[in-house]
């Protein structure tokens, strides 16, 4: 898996491996080839995160992360060449403010936010309740499979 990050503020070497192993584990867990597999990341400040939650989510509130998937199911995804999954967006100040109140490492809400974006990549959501179980425990089956469990 390829993670491209599109700013300065790419986390350090520990962090970015643990993402890139979680985004292999899930695209396996998929049925997708990891070494196909592109994601792009950016990291920003709360007054953007909350700016582009309010254009395209039409919520006016500070938020986490934000997922934009490139494809509807990962049915449409081509069976040949590289995949651009889509583009994910962590708000670093807001994601170390949850970390404090969550009472665990910087490092692991991170990588958390991560994990629960690219699961929104590949089709998860959290609208009901039972998509939200089926979201939750991919999430943490990811995040204990890479040390991070809670």
């Amino acid at each position: 898996m390829k993670i491209i990050f599109c700013d300065e503020l790419a986390p350090k070497e520990p962090i970015i491996e643990h993402m890139k192993k979680a985004g292999e584990l899930l695209a396996v867990n998929e049925g997708l080839d990891p070494d196909r597999i592109e994601i792009s990341l950016t990291f920003v400040g709360r007054e953007e995160i909350q700016e582009l939650n309010k254009i395209y989510r039409g919520i006016d509130k500070i938020t986490d992360v934000l997922s934009f998937p490139q494809y509807n199911s990962l049915f449409e995804i081509p069976e040949e060449g590289t995949v651009a999954l889509g583009d994910v967006v962590i708000c670093l100040e807001q994601a170390f403010i949850q970390a404090d109140e969550y009472g665990h490492s910087n490092e692991r809400e991170l990588v958390y936010l991560f994990v629960h974006s690219v699961c929104h990549l590949m089709g998860y959501d959290h609208m009901n309740s039972d998509e939200k179980l089926l979201m939750r425990e991919t999430e943490e089956l990811i995040m204990k499979k890479i040390g991070l469990e809670r």
